[in-house]
């Protein structure tokens, strides 16, 4: 597996500077739309009942990148040091946008949802680089068995990534909080059709990333799939695991599996394709994989996990309570 893996590396996907500017306009766009369901007024109730929030945020932003740092230790023999700096990437990245979307689905806390999306993405200029750089410098420095002169060029400007995230997500964000707040009727009409728009956009920008390689993809995509499958399961675990042992209501335990689970891949790839963070010459084809597929699984798990919450029989008493 470790050779196959190994393939993946020299895979090299280019993109125009113009339109490298038009995804990091989008992502832009897309971190717009996420920021149109948030107002200041949801913020409250982190100070009225501060539990669920500040297990939602230990989640996101500690367990799920150290968890996946111990993932990597015990995968290390079977994969490569891009595929685990892949896993390290994407779990250093704030929630998806999308699972706002997917908590409503599965009939979870909303409101919780929305607090957490906009905690984690408005601290990710701090949060992402950070992680990065802790968790993928104790892999450089100590797990580095496979391939050190790979992984040297991975000591990072943390400037760079700490400027790119303000830019596609403190920005939007601003200017998304600022629209929901002076015309909120405009930002409800514009939330759905962005959350739909997020989606679509994310996977035309896969594919669109590995059409050139598309047998490669197709070839190696098995020995992704499980690696990724894993990964993602022990997000959502973790997410679940955490609520269930603090004693979180059901809703509120749907609501942390959701949120730890949905990643914001898309921002990773965004970063993966910045020269000034990762250099061109850098064979870093495996992070590429991961953080991609990573972007296409988690909102087919995230599907699948929300409809069997909504179908649940406790999401059914919740139902009948409330009438």
């Amino acid at each position: 597996m470790y050779e196959q893996l190994l393939n993946l590396d020299p895979v090299k996907i280019n993109f125009s500077r113009g339109g490298m500017d038009l995804i990091n306009i989008v992502l832009a766009f897309v971190m717009y739309g996420v920021a149109l369901g948030i107002k200041p007024s949801m913020f409250k109730e982190v100070f009225k009942k501060p539990k669920s929030v500040i297990l939602g945020f230990v989640c996101q932003t500690i367990l799920l990148p150290a968890l996946t740092f111990c993932l990597v230790i015990a995968f290390n023999n079977m994969i490569t040091p891009m595929v685990a700096m892949g896993m390290i990437l994407v779990a250093a990245c704030p929630g998806g946008n999308i699972s706002n979307f997917m908590t409503q689905l599965s009939k979870g806390n909303s409101e919780l949802s929305v607090t957490l999306t906009a905690i984690s993405t408005s601290i990710s200029p701090i949060t992402t680089p950070t992680n990065f750089a802790l968790w993928g410098g104790l892999y450089v420095k100590y797990l580095n068995n496979h391939a050190s002169n790979a992984l040297q060029v991975l000591h990072i400007d943390i400037f760079d990534v700490f400027t790119t995230v303000f830019i596609l997500l403190g920005i939007p964000l601003a200017l998304g909080l600022l629209t929901s707040h002076y015309f909120p009727k405009f930002a409800e009409k514009l939330k759905k059709p962005m959350q739909i728009f997020s989606i679509l956009f994310f996977i035309a920008m896969v594919v669109l990333s590995f059409s050139n390689n598309l047998q490669l993809f197709l070839k190696y995509i098995w020995y992704v799939f499980f690696i990724v499958l894993i990964h993602n399961a022990l997000a959502l675990l973790t997410g679940f695991g955490t609520a269930s042992i603090f004693k979180l209501s059901y809703k509120d335990k749907k609501t942390l599996t959701i949120e730890t689970g949905i990643q914001n891949s898309g921002l990773g790839l965004v970063l993966l394709f910045n020269p000034k963070i990762f250099p061109p010459d850098l064979m870093n084809g495996g992070m590429l994989f991961i953080t991609a597929w990573w972007g296409i699984w988690h909102i087919i798990s995230g599907l699948i996990v929300s409809t069997i919450f909504s179908h649940s029989k406790k999401t059914k008493n919740e139902a009948v309570a409330q009438c």
